[in-house]
């Protein structure tokens, strides 16, 4: 109930600042309210990601991949006939 009460004060004190804007400052603040909101609801329907979890990330089944030696070693000379 206390939650309630805070919520409904924060409310009525954001309706009164609102009253102080101009229409342009109003059309920000709706737009950021529509950010915050597709981000709550995007938060509440993510599934926890799985970090580094290989099945969804195909660069992961290839990490240590190459057990031996740089793969760019050489690489300017074969790119530019010289080593830089």
């Amino acid at each position: 109930m206390h939650m309630n009460i805070a919520n409904s004060t924060v409310q009525e004190r954001l309706i009164e600042e609102l009253a102080k804007l101009s229409e342009n400052r109003l059309q920000e603040v709706l737009d950021f309210v529509g950010y915050l909101l597709s981000k709550e609801q995007k938060e509440q329907t993510a599934e926890p990601e799985q970090d580094l979890a290989p099945a969804k990330d195909p660069l992961l089944k290839f990490i240590a991949g190459v057990s031996h030696g740089s793969l760019a070693k050489g690489i300017d000379r074969e790119l530019y006939g010289e080593e830089r």
